[in-house]
């Protein structure tokens, strides 16, 4: 890694000096001074000097505060491309051209949780082996994609999103089934029809607190169903339909992965949503990004079967 030594500011009207350019660089992709300062070995006030001596060199703001951070202007979005040539040419004089690049540093990843933990997860594990300097924090949460993204690199979202300033792309997609446990069947008899499994309590999100369109959409399939025990986090409701809390309208690929859950009427009920990613266009150009980006693709399609509700992956 670069560290950036305290210089003193560049006069009005001087060419953008390079480690001004990388300090703006570390700032984009962490979206806050602190974080950035931590990356690069300074400190919060000399990462705010350096990026006001940088707008005094170009004559404008390359950063504005947003929700989350700090947010790239477009006079900033250009800066930032002269920084990325800035911070490639010093990667090549610092080994051989032919050499294989080492990725390192911190990627940031929003995603629901079921993609955490299955598909996220093992794809970052193995990428890590072959980097170990890889760093990859995950942001569990289920929500529509953001406006302002300062401080995430990969976001991972449930339904087309409706982003601005950003690359969207479909990622693949997973079948929500319905399941009950044998111990509930037992009790409460199978469901052979539609109109018996409407009688039955219902296992899924809260209502008032769902805000992602594609995921209520299922819940219309069943709107007579009333609902029993409800979380915003699917392993709860997973766990909660293991203990007989009721019918669970659950993420196939991981419902099936329990012996002790049951489908229902899987011709009735297999509704199929898309996983998609948002990243910043700026996201796209670093290879530690990119490299995360192609171990996510991979996972998703070595798992695609399971996705579906086909070939499930059982627990060992």
């Amino acid at each position: 890694m670069c560290i950036i030594a305290d210089m003193s500011d560049s006069p009005a009207g001087a060419p953008a000096n390079p480690d001004d350019l990388l300090v703006l660089l570390a700032v984009a992709r962490t979206g806050r001074f602190t974080t950035a300062a931590e990356s690069l070995g300074l400190n919060h006030t000399t990462i705010s000097r350096r990026i006001s001596a940088l707008e005094t060199a170009l004559g404008g703001r390359v950063l504005s505060r947003s929700a989350g951070g700090w947010a790239l202007t477009d006079l900033g979005t250009r800066a930032v491309r002269a920084a990325e040539n800035v911070e490639a040419a010093l990667d090549l004089l610092g080994g051989a051209a032919d050499a294989p690049r080492e990725l390192s540093g911190v990627v940031r990843l929003s995603a629901t949780d079921g993609f955490s933990a299955f598909i996220a997860a093992p794809a970052v594990a193995r990428l890590q082996r072959k980097h170990p300097l890889l760093r990859v924090e995950i942001v569990t949460v289920t929500r529509q994609a953001l406006q302002h993204r300062s401080g995430l690199d990969i976001e991972v979202v449930v339904g087309r999103p409706q982003a601005h300033r950003a690359e969207a792309f479909e990622l693949g997609r997973y079948t929500l089934g319905m399941y009950a446990s044998r111990e509930y069947l037992e009790r409460n008899g199978t469901p052979a029809s539609v109109a018996e499994l409407v009688e039955h309590p219902l296992v899924y999100f809260v209502d008032s607190m769902l805000q992602v369109d594609d995921l209520d959409a299922p819940r219309r399939l069943v709107p007579t169903m009333r609902g029993s025990l409800s979380s915003t986090n699917v392993f709860v409701q997973i766990e909660a339909t293991r203990v007989g809390g009721g019918i669970g309208l659950l993420p196939c690929f991981m419902a099936d992965r329990h012996d002790d859950l049951v489908r229902l009427l899987p011709a009735e009920f297999a509704e199929e949503l898309p996983y998609w990613m948002v990243l910043r266009p700026e996201a796209q150009r670093q290879p530690v990004i990119a490299a995360v980006v192609d171990a996510l693709r991979a996972q998703m399609l070595a798992v695609a079967p399971a996705l579906r509700g086909q070939n499930p992956v059982r627990e060992p």
